[in-house]
């Protein structure tokens, strides 16, 4: 009975190792070399793995050089080359409008004409009076050559003469306050008064912006002040104007850091020759900081980040490598390569899960399907 117990015992047994033995010897089986790719391509023999390896089945792609610009990008506001809103610097009535709103004026175009008959009447006056003190400073004059005054009454004739030269540029002055000028050439706004109103000084009458040109006003986080300067480029693009993008040039940069949020305020300016921008729209900005023609790029699938650093795999010899790199700019599914590897390099874009330095790689291009070129089951097995 002994026996038997035993003999059902060590059946099960033999059998499990022999199952365990089989299943062993058939995943540790050599894959069958392959003959290497036409044009020396990847494949055993031309940095393929050596027979009886394991390779890993991978995707690669290529270090390229292409362009690289960095920038930041930020949000804005137009604003008028100049702006002003009209004001009376004297009260009076309204005589005469001559703008039309919403059209182009010049410099020095009277925009609002105030009743000026008080004023006008004043100058008059002030003139009259020069006149009178001018023929008496000339009198005066000639009777001092024949010495029937004296000197102070001379004096005192050239003094009133200038009294009175003073009151004409008075008078001249009160008028000029009831003729409003442009100050400068621009597009005069919607007016809010009307003939015959009567309006203080100081009272809002239209608004005039200068639009040939329009200023853009951004701010960017403080730790790229170092960085700014007069004369860079940027791109504007607004919703109001989809599909379009503008240029403009940094003209000024704040000197003041807003501590709230640790931003500094730049001043951008653009050309509006067509009219298509106006003072007040929402617009995106992006500053181009730094432009380098020949940049390092890779896939962003590359970048393996351990920590805080940043690694690739590169395939060297049919082996994978594993590679420590300094990134820089990353646009659109690509970074750029500041240290670590070269021109031509090829680097494991997929299947870095499975690899270490040393272990042989089987590749494929960036985008095969998974398991591309590797070895079918029945295959390992002939």
């Amino acid at each position: 009975m002994e026996s038997k117990r035993l003999v059902f015992i060590l059946i099960p047994l033999v059998a499990a190792l022999a199952l365990g033995y089989l299943a062993y010897s058939y995943f540790r089986a050599p894959a069958t070399p392959q003959a290497p790719a036409a044009g020396g391509g990847p494949g055993r023999g031309a940095g393929g793995p050596a027979p009886g390896d394991f390779a890993v089945a991978v995707e690669v792609g290529t270090v390229a050089v292409e362009p690289v610009t960095e920038e930041v990008t930020a949000v804005g506001t137009l604003r008028s080359n100049e702006s002003v809103v009209v004001r009376p610097e004297v009260s009076g009535r309204i005589a005469t409008i001559g703008f039309t709103e919403g059209g182009r004026v010049e410099k020095g175009a009277v925009l609002v004409a105030l009743d000026a008959s008080v004023q006008d009447a004043e100058l008059q006056q002030a003139k009259a009076s020069f006149a009178l003190r001018e023929r008496n400073l000339r009198r005066t004059e000639e009777l001092l050559r024949d010495r029937f005054v004296s000197q102070s009454a001379l004096d005192e004739a050239t003094a009133n003469l200038r009294v009175a030269e003073s009151n004409v540029a008075l008078a001249e002055a009160k008028l000029g306050k009831t003729r409003i000028r442009a100050p400068f050439p621009g597009v005069i706004g919607i007016r809010r008064v009307s003939v015959g109103d009567y309006v203080k000084e100081g009272q809002d009458l239209v608004t005039l912006e200068d639009i040939s040109s329009l200023k853009v006003d951004f701010r960017v986080p403080e730790v790229f002040l170092t960085r700014l300067a007069r004369g860079q480029t940027l791109a504007i693009s607004t919703e109001a104007i989809p599909g379009r993008s503008f240029q403009a040039t940094v003209e000024a940069i704040d000197p003041l850091i807003d501590e709230a949020g640790r931003a500094v305020l730049i001043r951008a300016r653009l050309l509006n020759t067509e009219g298509m921008l106006r003072p007040g729209m929402f617009v995106r900005v992006r500053l181009v900081l730094t432009e380098r023609p020949r940049a390092l790029v890779v896939a962003e699938e590359a970048i393996v980040p351990i920590g805080a650093d940043q690694f690739v795999f590169r395939v060297v010899g049919g082996k994978a490598e594993r590679v420590k790199v300094a990134t820089g700019v990353r646009r659109a599914g690509r970074v750029e390569i500041r240290e670590g590897l070269a021109a031509g390099d090829t680097v494991v874009t997929a299947g870095q899960i499975k690899l270490r330095d040393g272990v042989s790689v089987r590749t494929g291009p960036s985008g095969a399907p998974p398991g591309a070129g590797a070895p079918k089951a029945g295959e390992a097995r002939k």
